[in-house]
């Protein structure tokens, strides 16, 4: 099984990180247990790597994914 990733909440927002301990792998709020609002993924290089909203934990909107050098690669819409 996995090791839990390292989480902390800062100014409600909730930030986990890579199994290096060190680099941000997620940012985002959660109400009630469910993430809601913007939220971020990292690589591990600390890159942006994909960015999205969510309602009460359902991914909703445009979803987009960025390439190593910032740019974005991909917009999903997830209505």
């Amino acid at each position: 099984m996995a090791a839990e990733k390292k989480t902390e909440i800062i100014d409600g927002y909730t930030i986990k990180y890579h199994a290096n301990g060190k680099t941000r792998w997620s940012k985002g709020k959660v109400e009630d247990g469910q993430p809601v609002g913007y939220w971020e993924w990292y690589r591990l290089d600390g890159t942006l790597k994909r960015s999205g909203h969510f309602n009460a934990g359902e991914a909703v909107g445009e979803w987009i994914t960025y390439d190593q050098q910032g740019e974005v690669y991909k917009i999903t819409d997830r209505g």
